[in-house]
């Protein structure tokens, strides 16, 4: 049983974070991204596309550069 000092999660709590095989990750918005520079990229849709494969020219969100050129397989 929780105490009142551990804070309890909630199914509204929870972002639903999705990996999708050659392409972007879902993740349910809005959201506040942090690049390794520490600028922040906000977006308050309700699903946001975060760039895995660093061609995006709208760099942390996605674009669809990852269609035009496939990485290759290990």
């Amino acid at each position: 049983m929780p105490t009142d000092e551990e804070p309890t999660t909630t199914d509204k709590d929870v972002r639903l974070v999705r990996l999708t095989a050659g392409g972007p990750m879902m993740v349910q918005g809005p959201v506040r991204v942090e690049t390794p520079d520490g600028s922040t990229v906000e977006s308050d849709r309700f699903m946001v596309a975060i760039c895995t494969c660093r061609r995006s020219k709208t760099y942390p969100l996605c674009d669809t550069s990852h269609r035009k050129k496939r990485r290759p397989t290990p």
